[in-house]
């Protein structure tokens, strides 16, 4: 799936990769955030395969020029988490819609585990 969205120097089309790439980095820049996991089997094992997986833990979804967003991540352990995952989102729907021109219509934020 890709996102498409009109200017005056026409369409653009932006992939749910390149989306997907953007979320990644900028989830990883946030604090208390400690690393990205797949988010099912399938992302599991392409990722034994592939040595750099920008597209870990994130899962991009577009429908009618609005962009969903799931990411899957481990956050630091004494931190609070709704505080984190407030900050999370933020950062990644400013980015997002500043790389694409789009709208991101929401950012979920699925916590998998803590770390130490």
């Amino acid at each position: 799936m890709q996102g498409k969205t009109q200017n005056a120097y026409g369409k653009i089309f932006v992939s749910a990769k390149a989306i997907a790439k953007v979320a990644n980095h900028y989830s990883l820049d946030c604090y208390g955030v400690v690393n990205l996991v797949p988010s099912n089997l399938t992302q599991s094992i392409k990722g034994l395969f592939s040595k750099n997986d920008f597209t870990r833990g994130i899962k991009v979804k577009t429908e009618n020029n609005r962009i969903t967003i799931d990411v899957f991540v481990i956050l630091k352990f004494g931190l609070s988490i709704s505080a984190v995952a407030k900050n999370l989102k933020d950062t990644i729907k400013y980015n997002v819609e500043d790389f694409t021109g789009m709208i991101v219509d929401c950012v979920n934020v699925h916590v998998k585990g803590i770390r130490v």
